[in-house]
């Protein structure tokens, strides 16, 4: 049997959690029964990728019950330790309190190559886009600058880098080279354009890195679908598997380019994504206290252009490609990099 269905099996979850998550809650002193329910489950023979819902029935001393939602996500063939660490980090260094935030890790499991955590309820900015809510989407975008802001002042110093692989363009999963390659063998009118751009983010990356051996904790995959709303005032970020140390602008490049494709998208008003777009920036900068002066400028563009590809890419290979989806992309980053 493969090890992950023991997490489907309700005694041994609440037995799992009476030792491992109880002591978290002091005011808690017994697990009633715990609800599964599976956001995302593939099992095969020996290997897996899940994530699951507990929706775990505390009581106090008195018989009083409490649903609180804990969230597993496992991979067989990819330890979540990187993102367990992180999420610790980031919790012990301010984003454990106040009204910008994260799920709250909770535990490890070396066993299930697992962690678990609270999740951050509510609903994502990319709903709001899609719903053409207009007034949340201006409610939540200085938020989420401000959420970026909090994140990128964190001294690094004592910082791990949580995964040193996404620090880099160059060597971002599944790597230029493959990327390449595939390009080539499916769509070679864009293989010449796709090198010439891949050539281009790369030095620009390096030139920077070469000028300073500063380093900023980044998210990683800045987007709106990342962004939740928690209450009015409350937004939390999620995902953090590619939390790294790397510059900054990468987030802002990522995120600007990525909210502004989809508003574009969804909304349909170029004008209006635009000005959300920048929303986004100035409130970064104010929050940030600094100056887009040129060398900023030039490395957010960077990032945005090499975000517009990564997503062009995703459309034309995945399973079901969608090529007239990805060309809209391809063009602007041509017209951007004048090749």
């Amino acid at each position: 049997m493969n090890i992950i269905n023991k997490l489907f099996d309700e005694q041994f979850v609440i037995n799992l959690f009476k030792k491992r998550v109880l002591p978290e809650y002091p005011n808690f002193n017994n697990i009633k029964r715990v609800e599964i329910i599976p956001c995302k489950k593939y099992i095969w023979e020996e290997t897996y990728h899940v994530v699951i819902e507990f929706k775990t029935f505390f009581t106090n001393k008195e018989g009083k019950a409490k649903k609180l939602s804990i969230y597993c996500s496992a991979h067989s063939n990819e330890p979540r330790k990187n993102v367990y660490d992180g999420l610790k980090f980031l919790w012990n260094h301010g984003f454990n309190k106040g009204y910008l935030s994260i799920p709250h890790p909770l535990f490890y499991s070396h066993q299930f190559k697992a962690i678990f955590y609270r999740g951050a309820n509510g609903r994502n900015l990319y709903r709001f886009i899609r719903e053409k809510n207009l007034k949340e989407i201006k409610e939540i975008i200085p938020k989420a600058a401000a959420w970026f802001a909090k994140l990128h002042k964190i001294q690094t110093k004592n910082a791990h880098n949580f995964n040193r692989k996404n620090s880099r363009i160059e060597t971002v999963i599944p790597g230029i080279e493959h990327i390449l390659e595939r390009i080539k063998e499916h769509y070679e009118e864009y293989y010449e354009d796709y090198k010439k751009m891949h050539e281009i983010f790369n030095k620009k990356e390096k030139d920077f890195f070469a000028s300073t051996a500063k380093r900023w904790l980044v998210h990683g995959d800045a987007h709106p679908e990342n962004i939740i709303k928690m209450s009015k005032r409350k937004i939390a970020v999620i995902d953090f598997t590619d939390l790294c140390l790397s510059d900054f602008a990468r987030d802002l490049g990522a995120f600007t380019q990525q909210v502004e494709f989809m508003c574009n998208r969804k909304i349909g008003n170029p004008e209006y994504a635009r000005k959300i777009k920048d929303l986004f920036l100035e409130n970064y900068l104010h929050c940030s206290k600094i100056i887009l002066n040129n060398s900023l400028k030039e490395r957010i563009d960077n990032y945005y252009n090499w975000t517009a590809i990564r997503t062009a890419t995703f459309f034309l290979l995945k399973y079901n490609p969608e090529p007239e989806r990805a060309r809209p992309l391809i063009d602007k980053v041509r017209h951007n990099l004048k090749i």
